[in-house]
């Protein structure tokens, strides 16, 4: 058993490295993704065909294609075309994709449960629709959509363990690397477990607390 522990001891620096690395690439996805996500929820609703269908395709591949796909397909497939991506790029590049299809429309719920009211006001008050969605839509939607992004910020992070698949060595990686060299899969899958859920548990409890003291 101290051999274990020993063995398990040893694997921290490389797990923790791991851990980092699934947290930047989450980190990122979200920084370009969540911009984007608003940028389609407004396209959505845009009373433009061009602009709302273009932004519905963009939402519905996103949503529909499974992320290990969209992973599959920025790194193995866009080189086809002439762009080649590092996997770390190419990891970002397919979970932002993913975060903005799906925050675009938690965002655009946000947006839907401001009364219509707030709009005629704004627009009474001299404002024209840009500024009255600017300073007084946006403000109240995205505060009510604040538990639900942050909640699938998490799901995002549980997200990063699929890119193994494409030899980023994240968490889980990195765990499955060890337990290849040492054939010791359990305990280096049960550490790797353990680390998710250092982040994870005081994410929700944060997201929970946040969502009980949002005031709509």
């Amino acid at each position: 058993m101290s051999v274990i522990y020993e063995q398990i001891g040893s694997w921290l620096p490389q797990m923790w490295e791991g851990l980092r690395l699934s947290m930047g690439v989450t980190a990122f996805s979200l920084l370009i993704g969540l911009p984007l996500g608003l940028l389609l929820a407004l396209g959505v609703s845009s009373q433009s065909k061009f602009s709302r269908y273009s932004a519905l395709t963009i939402v519905e591949v996103g949503r529909g294609a499974p992320s290990l796909v969209l992973l599959q397909f920025a790194y193995f497939g866009l080189p086809s075309t002439g762009l080649t991506l590092s996997s770390f790029a190419a990891s970002i590049a397919a979970l932002s994709w993913s975060t903005a299809a799906y925050t675009s429309e938690i965002i655009r719920a946000g947006l839907q449960s401001v009364p219509s009211g707030q709009t005629e006001a704004a627009m009474a008050t001299g404002l024209n629709r840009l500024d009255a969605m600017r300073f007084v839509i946006l403000p109240q939607g995205l505060r009510i959509a604040i538990p639900a992004l942050l909640g699938f910020a998490i799901l995002i992070f549980q997200t990063t363990s699929l890119c193994f698949a494409i030899a980023l060595p994240e968490l889980t990686s990195v765990a499955y690397e060890i337990g290849t060299n040492t054939f010791q899969y359990l305990p280096a899958l049960t550490l790797a477990g353990l680390l998710y859920l250092s982040v994870c548990v005081p994410a929700t409890l944060i997201v929970n607390w946040i969502e009980s003291h949002n005031n709509y």
